[in-house]
């Protein structure tokens, strides 16, 4: 890996990024296909259409179907997916939260029951990183527990000592697999997470133990799971200067374009999140001046494009009120056109977060954009 910042401003990073699977410039944001595809209909080569540089796949979901070791010997993710470009693969430790009425945590790892089945799965650092070996992704995570944001420092403490014990195992399980002859991605990068809740001093000393890792790469793991914006941003003001500089951060599971724009500015490089697709499939669309539902009457007649001069595949063809005529039929076509087109914004505004900070005026971009955001949002 070769990562390079071109600008900064602030706080703000303006990077350069080579992997074994291409290049990708920062700020980026990772569009979720989660089991190998967008939901939504959405296709690799759609994905290639509306501008994506990175695709985020899920490790858990995976294994359980149609299973890492069949992927591995199909050639790996790129190859079954057909995409060419990187994909990062989260480590399973989101589902150690999400499923918590399914998994039991002990030092070793957890123990799961699947979602789908009920059967008994264990996943611990080794398990994760082997995972992720077999997919063959271009940027692995670590494993860790993301615990519940609001969790009291008698929880949150021992948690993160573990992700820590848990961090160091799977840099050393990595090593193991690059070395192997039939590893699909010999070059896999490993991200370390930190983790913390919402409480300051365990965030920041998490932040200094992992930075002396030298690890590929830094994500700032278990926000937006509970707690308010405020406390989120208060939370990337304390950590962030405390993870290197010279290396890629990423925010996981984050988020709303305002919350996009807030995370550059404190000098996040990766974001990740599932609104654009999860919202499109229900009609709600993104716009520079907002937040549309399609399902509302008032588009009914309404022969404008979803967004006046944007490029998707939904806008350059179709109206507001064709749109809203689909997703009204339980037509597949009109869910497909919104997530594309959300996909395409988010897309785009990350371009339009570049071109800012390489103008050197991503303060006066910031300004202009979260007050164009606030103007006309429809819930």
């Amino acid at each position: 890996m070769n990562y390079t910042i071109l600008k900064t401003e602030g706080r703000a990073k303006r990077a350069h990024m080579e992997t074994v699977h291409g290049s990708i410039e920062t700020p980026v944001f990772m569009n979720v296909a989660t089991a190998g595809a967008i939901k939504g209909a959405v296709s690799s080569e759609d994905l290639e259409n509306i501008g994506t540089q990175v695709a985020l796949s899920n490790t858990y979901h995976l294994h359980v179907r149609p299973g890492d070791r069949l992927i591995h010997d199909l050639g790996g993710l790129h190859a079954f997916m057909d995409w060419k470009k990187p994909i990062l693969t989260d480590s399973g430790g989101f589902q150690v939260f999400s499923l918590a009425e399914l998994r039991k945590i002990k030092e070793e790892g957890v123990s799961f029951a699947s979602h789908i089945d009920g059967h008994k799965i264990f996943m611990g650092p080794e398990e994760s990183i082997e995972i992720q070996s077999n997919l063959g992704s271009t940027i692995a995570m670590a494993f860790d527990e993301c615990p519940p944001a609001l969790a009291d420092r008698d929880y949150i403490q021992p948690s993160v000592d573990r992700t820590s014990r848990w961090l160091e195992r799977c840099r050393t399980e990595m090593e193991r697999l690059n070395g192997l002859e039939d590893t699909v991605n010999p070059e896999q990068l490993l991200f370390g997470i930190n983790q913390g809740g919402v409480i300051e001093d365990i965030r920041i000393q998490h932040a200094k133990t992992i930075a002396g890792m030298d690890l590929d790469g830094y994500a700032i793991g278990g926000l937006a799971v509970g707690e308010t914006h405020e406390q989120m941003y208060h939370i990337l003001d304390e950590t962030v200067p405390y993870l290197p500089q010279d290396k890629p951060t990423y925010l996981m599971g984050v988020g709303t374009p305002e919350n996009i724009i807030e995370g550059v500015d404190r000098g996040i490089d990766f974001f990740d999140c599932v609104y654009p697709s999860r919202n499109g499939r229900h009609g709600h669309v993104y716009t520079h001046h907002g937040k549309l539902n399609l399902f509302n009457q008032k588009f009914e007649r309404d022969l404008k494009p979803i967004e006046e001069g944007c490029q998707c595949p939904a806008c350059t063809r179709y109206s507001r009120a064709y749109i809203r005529h689909l997703l009204k039929a339980k037509e597949m076509l009109g869910m497909r056109l919104c997530v594309l087109h959300n996909l395409y914004f988010y897309n785009h505004l990350m371009e339009e977060i570049r071109s800012s900070l390489d103008k050197g005026c991503f303060k006066e971009y910031k300004y202009n954009m979260l007050a164009s955001l606030a103007e006309n949002s429809d819930r």
